[in-house]
């Protein structure tokens, strides 16, 4: 039997695209190249209600990634319409409160993070770049294949003891952001236009969230890349 744990990696859902004209699930192998570089086995879990139990059984640690996609207008601090969740969110809002309370291992990619925070009561920014002063165009600054801002990392942080570093360059893709974070989540990075860049839940074993995409820079020594394997050695300890 393999002694790599079994990473799941919630899918992103497409209604249509150019795989096809019906709905579907679609995700990068970036992700999945990454937990097997790492030393894990990765696993894509599908939005099947029923099974949502019986995948966290399996699993010794989860990764909700990135994706564009509507959340509900509360996360924004609207008021609720009433009107029926994206797929996505529907699925991923309870697999991640479940994770938690699991004490599963965690990393929460992009959108990943804001659904962790958010399943902590915090807050979003619905439109950064029209909702705040930023420094950044943190949706198109450059191609996710290449840095394009600093972050800094707090110190006596996970994220600090995994980057090895105060300070590392991030790439970026994103037009939402954290705004109000309750107690309980540390805000261990920002970058320099101060938007929340991750964040962690101390009282979680490991639930780490990060706003940019470390999937992309898998290199031997990066720290991105060291993300997942930090994420292999909490899972491959579980139980």
């Amino acid at each position: 039997m393999s002694n790599r744990p079994t990473i799941g990696i919630l899918l992103d859902y497409e209604t249509s695209g150019s795989f096809s004209k019906r709905p579907h699930y679609a995700l990068r192998t970036a992700y999945f190249d990454a937990i097997w570089k790492a030393g894990g086995v990765p696993v894509g879990i599908p939005y099947i209600e029923d099974a949502k139990d019986a995948y966290l059984d399996i699993l010794g640690g989860l990764i909700v990634p990135g994706g564009f996609y509507d959340f509900p207008p509360e996360l924004y601090g609207d008021p609720a319409t009433g009107e029926a969740l994206h797929p996505r969110y529907a699925f991923e809002r309870q697999l991640m409160a479940d994770a938690l309370d699991r004490d599963l291992p965690t990393l929460g990619i992009c959108a990943g993070m804001q659904v962790m925070a958010a399943a902590r009561g915090a807050t979003m920014w619905r439109d950064i770049k029209n909702d705040l002063d930023c420094g950044v165009d943190h949706l198109n600054e450059k191609p996710a294949e290449q840095t394009a801002h600093t972050i800094t990392i707090e110190p006596d942080t996970r994220l600090h003891a995994i980057a090895g570093s105060a300070q590392i360059a991030v790439n970026t893709a994103h037009n939402e952001a954290l705004n109000h974070v309750p107690d309980g989540i540390v805000v261990s990075a920002r970058a320099p236009d101060g938007i929340i860049e991750a964040i962690e839940l101390p009282d979680r074993r490991f639930a780490v969230g990060v706003q940019w995409h470390p999937e992309f820079f898998l290199g031997d020594g990066d720290p991105n890349f060291a993300l997942f394997e930090h994420l292999i050695a909490e899972a491959g300890q579980r139980g």
